[in-house]
């Protein structure tokens, strides 16, 4: 059998998704370019989160064992803005799939598992962008980072993390969906579920149904971690006598474990359910 006819590597077929996935990634980003009104609103939601909670909620809320309300938000929104940005993978991969680009792409000499790959990586370039924007408009109204360099990169890695696993839950709900019009009403479920969490006020005084759901909720460990990292007021005190759930006494383990469950599932879902999109 000649090298022409032989069956690719496994090596090969690896590198070939690796780089129609960078091509994709530079689909998506050139998309952005001829659609700067998406970006722009991409940039101007998170500077919007910041000044409307912080002067809106920050007189009226109390941080637990005392500080800057805007310092205790903070790291809620940034968790905030991380799952919310879980919807505009589904939109985008929901508005390819109803207008026949997914079909185009099957049709051209593309490795199959490198599609849900580009959407998923050219929203880890957004979440940095959004996630800069926001860190800026934090530093303006008087957050910042107490807990030194490594602690700081380490929890912004975190939000990373978190948000490249979820853009794989997206992606997977972008191909079930199917329609843009589906996918942009589903946009408002993300809200109670990154509300119902401590990102913006303390789950101790919420009945105790909704604290165990808000302790155990994704968004509440990554919240918890942040906080912690950046040194922040209301990290989770944990220690001997300490009454926390097991996320909030350990929330970097426990974020760091939902990012890894999650791309365990949706990753392999996501690509199965592209390729079986063309049988």
């Amino acid at each position: 059998m000649t090298a022409l006819t032989a069956p690719a590597s496994r090596a090969d077929r690896l590198r070939w998704t690796f780089t129609d996935g960078l091509t994709l990634i530079g689909r998506e980003l050139g998309r952005l370019r001829q659609e700067p009104g998406e970006l722009v609103a991409a940039l101007i939601f998170p500077a919007t989160m910041v000044v409307l909670f912080g002067y809106v909620f920050g007189s009226a809320i109390a941080v637990p064992g005392g500080g800057n309300y805007r310092e205790y938000l903070m790291p809620g929104l940034f968790a905030m803005v991380t799952f919310t940005g879980t919807m505009a993978v589904t939109l985008r991969v929901a508005t390819d799939a109803s207008r026949g680009v997914m079909d185009r792409f099957r049709s051209m000499p593309v490795a199959r598992s490198a599609v849900p790959f580009g959407q998923t990586g050219a929203e880890i370039l957004n979440g940095v962008l959004g996630t800069a924007i926001m860190a800026a408009a934090g530093l303006l109204v008087g957050w910042r980072a107490h807990g030194g360099v490594w602690a700081t990169v380490e929890a912004f890695a975190l939000l990373a993390l978190m948000r490249y696993a979820l853009s794989w839950a997206g992606c997977y709900l972008g191909l079930v969906v199917k329609n843009e019009q589906t996918a942009d009403q589903l946009i408002p479920l993300v809200f109670p579920v990154t509300m119902l969490s401590n990102s913006f006020v303390p789950t101790g005084g919420m009945p105790t149904v909704l604290q165990v759901i808000a302790d155990w909720n994704p968004v509440s460990a990554l919240t918890a971690a942040c906080r912690d990292l950046f040194g922040n007021p209301g990290a989770p005190a944990a220690g001997p006598g300490a009454d926390l759930a097991w996320p909030l006494a350990h929330p970097v383990a426990a974020t760091l474990g939902w990012a890894a469950l999650l791309l365990a599932v949706f990753v392999p879902l996501s690509v199965r359910t592209y390729q079986r999109r063309g049988r």
